[in-house]
């Protein structure tokens, strides 16, 4: 089926639908090449199930469908849980359509989420470095550059310094493994918990700093730090030097912008006038369930990236 026959089938299922791909596009000709095919100011990466309802459960038919929509990028977390054949077709199909390969998640034996590298104990940093050098070659799989790492939760028997010492010895580590290869791992600080060791701005900034390399900068996860700490636009400038990635959740609900409190068409168009290239993340779920969701996700993009 021809991409545009595709396209036109999906938007036009039922008149209910009809209205609301009217709504999204601006304009009753769905399919249209000035609106359904034009690329955004930023560059957007989707998850892997964001498009589902329109383009069905397999990734590679979801990538082809955002890219009709205008999105270049994809991230996905779970990349390292694929095959490798799984890896080498999804890098294959967005080098075919000029499309990014955002980040994914460091997991394999699961030490971002218990007390790791900030105990200091060489049995992590192996666990650490054994990921690192598996997620080296995931990349190649799949055009990646950028990789999440997640210290771990606090240990409640050393200050705060000595394990901030900990987690910059370790990470210094893992930069030796990427560096050579170009790769960069992106320290995300979180909200989900109070266990969570890396949980603010300033504090990420600095770790990166002391760790000193190219390979280990700062994933500035919007829909977190507004519930840590708000004050974005000035953090994001605090920390503009070490940010080498973005992603994107409303807050409440972590859905798409215009959802929650946070006014995205400004930090939006803050983040383009400051010059970035990369790629912001959507990190976060639809805001309603079905094609309706998925229609409205990508409306809620068009007018919070219309700051031109």
């Amino acid at each position: 089926m021809q991409r545009r026959n595709f396209l036109q089938q999906s938007l036009l299922a039922g008149g209910a639908l009809f209205t609301s791909a009217t709504n999204v596009f601006g304009t009753s000709t769905i399919g249209n090449k000035d609106t359904a095919e034009k690329t955004f100011n930023l560059n957007y990466g989707f998850h892997d199930g964001m498009f589902k309802n329109h383009a069905g459960n397999d990734f590679i038919d979801q990538i082809k469908f955002a890219h009709s929509m205008g999105f270049r990028s994809i991230e996905d977390n779970g990349m390292m849980g694929r095959t490798a054949e799984q890896q080498k077709k999804i890098g294959d199909t967005l080098a075919k359509l000029g499309m990014n390969m955002g980040v994914f998640v460091i997991t394999s034996d699961s030490w971002h989420w218990k007390t790791s590298l900030t105990t200091g104990k060489q049995e992590w940093i192996d666990k650490m470095e054994k990921d690192c050098k598996m997620a080296v070659e995931v990349a190649k799989r799949c055009n990646a550059k950028y990789m999440t790492v997640v210290p771990g939760n606090y240990e409640r028997s050393l200050s705060l310094d000595f394990q901030t010492a900990n987690v910059i010895t370790a990470l210094r580590k893992a930069s030796d493994i990427f560096a050579p290869h170009g790769l960069v791992m992106v320290l995300e600080a979180l909200s989900d918990n109070p266990d969570l060791f890396l949980r603010h701005s300033d504090q990420t900034a600095m770790i990166c700093k002391a760790v000193n390399s190219p390979a280990c900068k700062f994933l500035f996860d919007m829909y977190h730090m507004q519930r840590n700490e708000g004050n974005i636009i000035n953090n994001l400038n605090a920390t503009w030097d070490e940010i080498g990635y973005l992603q994107i959740g409303d807050n409440p609900g972590r859905n798409e912008p215009g959802t929650g409190e946070m006014n995205y068409q400004n930090i939006f168009k803050h983040i383009y006038n400051k010059g970035y290239k990369g790629v912001l993340g959507m990190e976060h779920g639809n805001a309603k369930q079905g094609k309706e969701g998925e229609l409205a996700l990508i409306k809620a993009y068009r007018e919070a990236d219309g700051f031109m």
